[in-house]
């Protein structure tokens, strides 16, 4: 990126595109000087996130959906920029600017990008204490702690997680803070050796087996609940089938355009098992009196040094590499988990 603006005090940055299905590229973009009420932020990294996003890449959105971010451009009929985890530090601010300064590190729900220019209100300080990568996983812990308040978990209570991806690690974690017991299920080995290092009591591979070694694990029980953040309709298929009677699924997966099928004559209907979406734009209706977005923000701000956030950053991408790096979580999802692409 140019740091020395042009005569009108833009600068030169660059940003990621998606260009057609699994074909992303960096494109350039002109950041303009802040002006009042806005500032400038110089990118340090961005997460990619390794579930909605993507969706995006693949082409796996209805394409006359709704852009739900201010900060993104385009549309998911493609090209798009799209993205919503970077921390940087401000540049610059416009007039009328107090609640932040130059040098300020923050996290922005930004797509990808070397330096951008936003309303003072979208960026999120962050403690100057924390390493600022761990800044990146603010939107998915943000995700995770409504996946928490969406689950009905009692102190003692059993979950079961299905997906080990940043999410559900994330998810892992919280549970376990909330008091519960917490077993993960993953294909991937390298994921549930994630879940026991985070706080996992066991990490499940699927199989035939699973619901038998649950119920050795429960005392014939099943668990208490399940949250399903795998986006595989198999997954969600056993995650009905190892909850307790009146236990709760709960939903965090967005499966895009893909349809599942579900059988729902057995176990489901007899142990009156209840199916629960949770969404990160909306907060659980109950709720609604205590908490908002500002809380919500607040308590991530107050959990990003309690949890084991790096441990799962197992690739760190330069900038120019990006379309790489896409590919890498598209093609070989072994290997990655979140996956962080840098500015020098």
């Amino acid at each position: 990126m140019s740091v020395e603006p042009s005569p009108d005090g833009s600068l030169e940055a660059r940003a990621l595109w998606f260009t057609a299905p699994r074909t992303a590229e960096l494109r350039p973009e002109r950041v303009p000087s802040p002006g009042p009420g806005e500032v400038r932020v110089r990118a340090i990294a961005s997460a990619i996130s390794h579930g909605t996003e993507m969706l995006v890449y693949r082409g796996d959105v209805p394409a006359d959906l709704p852009l739900d971010l201010p900060t993104l451009a385009g549309d998911f009929s493609f090209p798009i920029k799209y993205g919503y985890a970077t921390v940087g530090r401000i540049l610059d601010t416009g007039t009328d600017v107090d609640s932040l300064s130059p040098g300020d590190l923050v996290f922005v729900h930004h797509p990808h990008q070397e330096a951008f220019t936003v309303p003072a209100e979208l960026p999120v300080r962050l403690p100057e204490e924390i390493e600022p990568m761990t800044g990146l996983f603010l939107a998915n812990l943000e995700t995770a702690l409504n996946v928490v308040h969406d689950t009905p978990l009692r102190l003692g209570e059993t979950a079961l997680v299905f997906g080990q991806g940043v999410v559900g690690l994330l998810v892992t974690q919280l549970l376990k803070l909330a008091g519960a017991k917490v077993f993960a299920v993953d294909p991937i080995e390298k994921r549930r050796s994630l879940a026991l290092e985070v706080g996992a009591e066991e990490a499940f591979e699927p199989g035939e087996d699973l619901s038998l070694r649950l119920l050795e694990a429960t005392a014939g029980r099943g668990a208490d609940v399940a949250v399903e953040v795998s986006s595989s309709g198999t997954a969600l298929q056993a995650a009905v089938d190892a909850v307790a009677t009146e236990g709760t699924v709960v939903v965090a997966s967005w499966y895009g355009t893909k349809s599942i099928a579900l059988s729902l004559g057995g176990h489901f209907h007899r142990g009156r098992v209840r199916l629960r979406s949770s969404q990160v734009g909306h907060m659980n209706p109950e709720l609604r009196p205590r908490w908002n977005r500002t809380r919500r923000t607040e308590a991530v701000l107050g959990l990003l040094p309690r949890l084991r956030l790096m441990d799962l950053v197992l690739h760190r991408v330069p900038f120019e590499e990006a379309p790489e790096a896409y590919r890498l979580v598209d093609e070989e999802p072994d290997e990655a988990v979140q996956v962080i692409l840098t500015h020098e």
